[in-house]
C-alpha cells in the first residue's frame, strides 16, 4: 500500500513538471509573437504616414533587440504641436513717432471719430497721433437737427469738449447733405412731400419754405460752434455727372435748383464771420467728369460772390486706383481759382472697386506692403504740394472701426494706418519713416 502511494506521488510530480515547462514555453512563444506583431504594426503606420527611412530603421532595430522587458521600444519622434497663435492685446504703442508731429511742418493730421472713442485706448491713440478731429456722424443733419424745433447738441458737444481739452482743431461735417437728413425739411405745411407738388405757385412757396428752414438750420449751428470750429463742410456731395445737368437730383436740387447751395454758404458766412473757412466737399474729385462739373459750379458761385473758401476732396481710394497724379491734378485745378484744398475723408481699401472678394481673417503680407507703398507715394505728393493743401484727415483712426467693413459688402477691410489692435501697420511706417519699414522686411 505504501509503495503504490509513492508511485502515484512520483507520477503526479512528473506530470506537474511537464505542465510547468509547457506553460513557460507557451508564454515565451506568445510574447515573441506579440512583439513581432507590435513591430510590424508600427512599421506599417509609419510607412503610411510618410515616415522617414531613419524612423523605419529605428523601429526595425527594436524588433531585433528582443522583448520589451529588456529594451524599451523607440517610438518615432513626434512633431511638436504648434502653440495656437494669439493676437496681441490692443494697446497704444508709446515708443513710435507721433503722426501729427511728423507732419507739423506740412499740415494738421486729423481723424473722423464717434463719441465713444473719446475715452479708453482709442482716445489715447487719438491724443498721440492727431491734432484735428471731425465727427463721423453726430454732426450730420439728422443727428444734430432731427426735427424742425429740436436740436440735439449732446454728442456734438462731447466731441467739441474732447478736442478743446486736448488742443485739437475741429472740422464740421456736414451742414447740408442729401443723405442722413430729416424728411421734415422736404415736407410742405400740410405734411406732404414737396417733390410731388405740380402746381407752380405751390412749388415756389415750397422752395421759399425749404430755403428758410435751411437758413435757420445753418445759422443756428454755426452760431453755436463758430468759436470752436474753423473748418466747415457746408454742402456735401452735390455733383453727380450721371444726373441731369450733372447735379445730384436730391430733394434739395429738385425743389430749389442750386439756390440751396448759395443759401447755405451765405448763411454760414454771416453767422460765423470771416474767421471760419467754408468748403464744398465731394468724393471722386479725381475723375475728370466730376472734377470739371464741380469746377464749373464753384466758378459760377464765386462769380455771384458766394463765399466758398475751398474744396474738400474725400479721397476714399483703393490700392490700385486712382493714380496719385490724378488726385494732385484735381487739387491744382481748384487752386487756379484761388481755393484751398483739403483731404477730408482719407482711407485706402484693399480691394478694387469691382472686386467682391474677401481676405477673411488673414490679409496677405504682400497686400499690406502694397498698401504701404501706395500711402508712401501719396504722402510724398501731399508734402510736395503743401502750398495748396491745408489739412489731411483720415476717415477713422484704426482698422477696428471703418465704414468700409460694410461697404460695398461685409468683409475684412484694413484701410487705415493702425490695425485692429491699434498697432502701427506697414502703411504707418511708409509715411513716417520708410527706411525703418525697409529694415523690417
Amino acid at each position: 500500500m505504501n509503495i503504490k502511494i509513492k508511485k502515484n506521488h512520483v507520477l503526479i510530480l512528473a506530470v506537474s513538471v511537464l505542465i510547468v515547462v509547457a506553460t513557460i514555453f507557451i508564454i515565451t512563444v506568445s510574447k515573441d509573437s506579440k512583439q513581432e506583431s507590435k513591430t510590424n504594426d508600427a512599421i506599417n503606420i509609419a510607412a503610411e504616414s510618410g515616415g522617414s527611412a531613419q524612423e523605419l530603421e529605428a523601429i526595425d532595430d527594436v524588433s531585433e533587440e528582443g522583448p520589451e522587458e529588456s529594451t524599451p521600444a523607440v517610438e518615432p519622434e513626434a512633431t511638436p504641436t504648434p502653440e495656437p497663435t494669439v493676437a496681441p492685446e490692443p494697446s497704444v504703442e508709446a515708443d513710435i513717432p507721433s503722426l501729427h508731429e511728423v507732419f507739423a511742418d506740412y499740415f494738421p493730421i486729423g481723424a473722423a471719430i464717434e463719441p465713444f472713442q473719446t475715452s479708453g485706448l482709442k482716445a489715447e491713440l487719438l491724443k498721440k497721433h492727431v491734432n484735428m478731429l471731425v465727427a463721423e456722424n453726430v454732426m450730420k443733419p439728422d443727428a444734430i437737427h432731427p426735427s424742425e424745433d429740436n436740436y440735439n447738441w449732446t454728442a456734438a458737444d462731447q466731441l467739441v469738449a474732447f478736442a478743446k481739452e486736448n488742443n485739437m482743431q475741429l472740422r464740421f461735417h456736414t451742414l447740408v447733405w442729401h443723405s442722413q437728413v430729416g424728411d421734415w425739411f422736404f415736407k410742405d405745411l400740410d405734411g406732404k412731400p414737396m417733390v410731388d407738388e405740380t402746381d407752380p405757385k405751390k412749388q415756389e412757396a415750397n422752395k421759399k419754405l425749404l430755403l428758410e428752414r435751411l437758413d435757420s438750420h445753418v445759422r443756428t449751428i454755426v452760431s453755436r460752434y463758430k468759436d470752436d470750429i474753423v473748418s466747415w463742410d457746408v454742402v456735401n456731395e452735390v455733383i453727380e455727372p450721371n444726373d441731369p445737368d450733372g447735379m445730384r437730383a436730391s430733394p434739395w436740387y429738385i425743389i430749389t435748383g442750386t439756390d440751396y447751395i448759395e443759401t447755405a454758404f451765405r448763411a454760414a458766412r454771416e453767422a460765423g464771420g470771416e474767421q471760419i473757412k467754408l468748403y464744398i466737399n465731394d468724393y471722386g474729385t479725381d475723375g475728370a467728369a466730376k472734377r470739371e462739373r464741380l469746377y464749373k459750379l464753384v466758378q459760377e458761385m464765386l462769380d455771384k460772390g458766394v463765399p466758398i473758401d475751398g474744396v474738400g476732396h474725400q479721397t476714399h481710394i483703393s490700392i490700385p486706383w486712382p493714380p496719385t497724379a490724378m488726385i494732385i491734378e484735381s487739387m491744382k485745378r481748384f487752386a487756379e481759382l484761388g481755393l484751398d484744398n483739403i483731404v477730408t475723408e482719407l482711407d485706402m481699401s484693399l480691394y478694387a472697386w469691382d472686386d467682391r472678394s474677401d481676405y477673411g481673417d488673414s490679409i496677405p503680407e504682400e497686400v499690406l506692403m502694397k498698401q504701404a507703398d501706395r500711402y508712401r507715394e501719396l504722402f510724398e505728393a501731399f508734402k510736395e504740394n503743401k502750398d495748396i493743401i491745408s489739412e489731411v484727415v483720415f476717415w477713422g483712426i484704426a482698422d477696428d472701426h471703418t465704414w468700409l467693413s460694410g461697404f460695398p459688402i461685409n468683409r475684412t477691410e484694413a484701410p487705415l494706418l493702425f490695425d485692429k489692435q491699434l498697432h502701427a501697420k506697414p502703411a504707418f511706417w511708409a509715411i513716417v519713416d520708410p527706411d525703418k519699414l525697409e529694415s523690417k522686411e
